[in-house]
């Protein structure tokens, strides 16, 4: 029996990125710019625990050296936006994030993070910005696109008027 083209495409598409959903993908919201062959890095590591326990104060330190060990890692810049945000850091936090983004334009974590920055700062259209970049980048939609979304959603109902 032949299958029609559209399934063959789908299945090897499914073989190709099982591996890395397998492993745990990149749940630091894109794919970042280190390999992931790479040893990792112990500062990024920490940073990164850190960063799940919401001690931004004790992530900050780390994920800032991890990033002058290795100034090409977008996820670790991410992070370190996520983490100076948190503590009130905002403009610190876009500039952490610009880095990202410069390292890895489709990173995703980094677009839904400084869009969510943007809304602190009441600016919803750079926000918006960001969410259409996600749209782009999401071509079949994404936890990221779906969360900057709501909370522009949030932002301009609570800001009516």
């Amino acid at each position: 029996m032949k299958l029609p083209f559209f399934l063959i495409l789908a299945g090897s598409l499914l073989l190709t990125t099982a591996p890395a959903v397998a492993a745990g993908g990149s749940d630091d919201g894109g794919s970042g710019g280190s390999s992931a062959s790479k040893k990792v890095d112990p500062d990024y590591a920490a940073g990164r625990k850190a960063w799940k326990a919401k001690d931004w104060t004790r992530a900050i330190p780390l994920l800032q050296k991890a990033v002058a060990t290795d100034p090409k890692n977008a996820n670790a810049y991410n992070l370190l936006g996520y983490s100076l945000r948190h503590v009130g850091k905002i403009d610190a936090a876009l500039k952490s994030y610009d880095k990202a983004l410069t390292i890895n334009p489709k990173h995703k974590g980094a677009h839904e993070y400084i869009g969510e920055a943007y809304l602190q700062l009441g600016n919803v259209g750079k926000a918006e910005e960001h969410l259409k970049a996600l749209d782009g980048i999401c071509f079949f939609g994404c936890e990221e696109y779906t969360e900057l979304k709501e909370k522009i959603a949030e932002f301009k109902a609570k800001n009516k008027g």
